[in-house]
């Protein structure tokens, strides 16, 4: 690996702005977000823009009164208008700057003593590397790269770069999330970059565990690399136990619970492939006699018709996808997670175990808190909180960016 923060002879390097460049300008009291560094700039604060520039420009942001303020790339057709990547106003937006941003992200990661128990990583977590629209995981050399805005894709050749060279990529393959690419009017540029990605599986390790994954069409990049630290806090509650694990993808969770003891877990998901990988997992795990079973189901009706039986287990997890997409969306998702756990919290036995899991950003921590309170007292069951949860270091949260705190986990005891 090449342990440097500047970038080789291989990337092309910009000249530093030599003349004024356009500029957006705020309207008025509309400023605050951008002092306190929040990175992204909607349409609706911006008075005009000067300069005519082009979607993929850089462009500074300036106060009504004509104050610098910031420096970002602009796309006129996204509601977010410009993405702000420099408060200083001496730094050129070039392809150094993407490369140095992409070198310092992998370095940090590489100095994370959260990470030394395992092969597979989040590189770059998007604005809280400043990096907006960039994510890049590493599975035990294979990297999945998403662009997802108009700056990150125009910068694609300097990430790639400094990727291949900064974490020692052994392929790096671009995987887009249509959805994203939709709002910032991007086409998606799938493919490999870089090397030969792997036509199989994966096989990487976390904690001891052996995990396969399919970097080419797998759930987002192929592994829900966030929950690492949750599945071994999760995992020392186990022994002895029957769990019940909801939305389980790949198995991650019932290999880690099963490793810790669990005599008995029940993979739910509705898609066969995964639960077929889920199995996969199990076996180059089988040195534990647990007893794994597999049910292809729609989660919600599957726990509606165990509860309806009066079955209940030591521990139930509830890994949803993402039930709110924006703000409009908040209220219809409170009430899919109440209703979730509140049929969830009735399937534990008295003294079990319930995860509760919400991956949506709009969904903060204590909206989330007031909807397991809700669900509880629908379910008529006293619930305790023991331990509450988050993403993994390698998915930081920005302090100026609130909204890269998404991932949300309660460990709950259920009397």
């Amino acid at each position: 690996m090449v342990d440097t923060d500047m970038p080789t002879e291989s990337v092309p390097i910009t000249p530093p702005q030599a003349q004024a460049l356009p500029a957006v300008v705020l309207k008025s009291g509309r400023d605050k977000s951008v002092r306190a560094h929040h990175p992204r700039l909607f349409s609706g604060a911006i008075k005009l823009t000067e300069g005519r520039p082009k979607d993929g420009n850089v462009v500074d942001v300036r106060t009504n009164n004509g104050e610098w303020l910031a420096r970002g790339i602009i796309n006129q057709q996204a509601q977010i208008a410009v993405r702000l990547l420099s408060w200083d106003p001496t730094e050129s937006i070039d392809d150094q700057f993407w490369y140095k941003r992409t070198a310092r992200a992998v370095k940090l990661r590489r100095r994370d003593p959260l990470l030394s128990h395992t092969n597979a990583r989040r590189l770059v977590f998007g604005e809280s590397d400043g990096l907006p629209g960039v994510i890049a995981d590493d599975y035990a050399g294979h990297i999945v790269l998403q662009l997802s805005t108009l700056a990150a894709a125009n910068a694609r050749a300097s990430i790639l770069d400094a990727l291949v060279q900064c974490a020692g990529a052994l392929s790096v393959t671009e995987r887009n999330d249509e959805e994203r690419m939709r709002h910032e009017h991007l086409r998606d540029n799938a493919g490999v970059l870089y090397g030969y990605a792997p036509q199989e599986p994966v096989e990487i390790t976390e904690n001891g565990l052996h995990f396969l994954v399919d970097v080419n069409t797998g759930q987002k990049t192929g592994f829900y690399l966030d929950q690492r630290e949750n599945r071994a806090r999760l995992a020392r509650y186990c022994a002895d136990t029957t769990v019940l694990n909801v939305f389980s993808y790949t198995g991650a969770f019932a290999v880690a619970t099963a490793a810790h003891g669990a005599a008995r877990v029940i993979n739910i998901d509705s898609s066969p492939d995964a639960l077929r990988m889920a199995e996969a997992n199990a076996r180059l795990n089988s040195g534990t006699p647990c007893l794994y079973e597999y049910v292809a189901a729609e989660a919600f009706a599957e726990l509606r018709r165990r509860r309806a039986a009066g079955e209940q287990y030591d521990i139930v997890i509830l890994d949803p996808p993402k039930f709110a997409h924006s703000t409009e969306q908040i209220d219809r998702a409170a009430r899919a997670y109440k209703d979730l756990n509140r049929v969830g919290i009735g399937l534990v036995k008295a003294g079990g175990i319930l995860a509760a899991f919400s991956c949506s950003g709009v969904i903060d921590a204590a909206l989330f808190q007031k909807v397991m309170f809700s669900a509880a007292v629908e379910a008529g069951r006293d619930v305790q909180i023991v331990e509450k949860l988050s993403q993994a270091s390698d998915h930081p949260i920005l302090l100026s960016f609130p909204e890269s705190e998404y991932l949300k986990g309660l460990l709950c005891r259920v009397l």
